[in-house]
């Protein structure tokens, strides 16, 4: 039988920001993304409080979603390679450590990013 319904692309449009949305409610259960979430919401408040200039806020957001992004790729990776194998194997073990330190290497130049926003407000006090 052929699907008449004419609103069938939409449903599954929509139906895929569910899927999405429900990822990162998983995430919310996960401790490093929660760290990450709360570094945001400290750097957002010291925004705020130095107030800082667009260009800023535009770097600030861009490196937080490159960081957090990662954080559910890297979180992805895990949990598939611990589908494949829960036992000890050296290749699952680099492939988990090659992930993680994607994630790291963007937590290194976010840390960069804010110091260097930062430090001229928090030298100028």
């Amino acid at each position: 039988m052929i699907d008449n319904d004419v609103n069938l692309p939409v449903k599954k449009f929509v139906k895929g920001f569910v899927f999405a949305f429900n990822g990162i409610r998983a995430m919310l259960r996960e401790r490093n993304f929660l760290v990450e979430l709360g570094m945001l919401l400290v750097t957002i408040l010291l925004g705020i409080y130095f107030k800082i200039d667009r260009q800023d806020w535009i770097n600030i957001f861009s490196v937080s979603g490159l960081v957090l992004g990662l954080e559910v790729i890297n979180t992805s990776i895990e949990r598939l390679c611990n589908l494949y194998s829960m036992e000890e194997n050296a290749h699952i073990k680099t492939i988990k450590d090659i992930s993680a330190g994607a994630v790291l290497i963007a937590c290194v130049f976010a840390a960069i990013v804010g110091i260097l926003i930062f430090l001229p407000y928090l030298l100028n006090q």
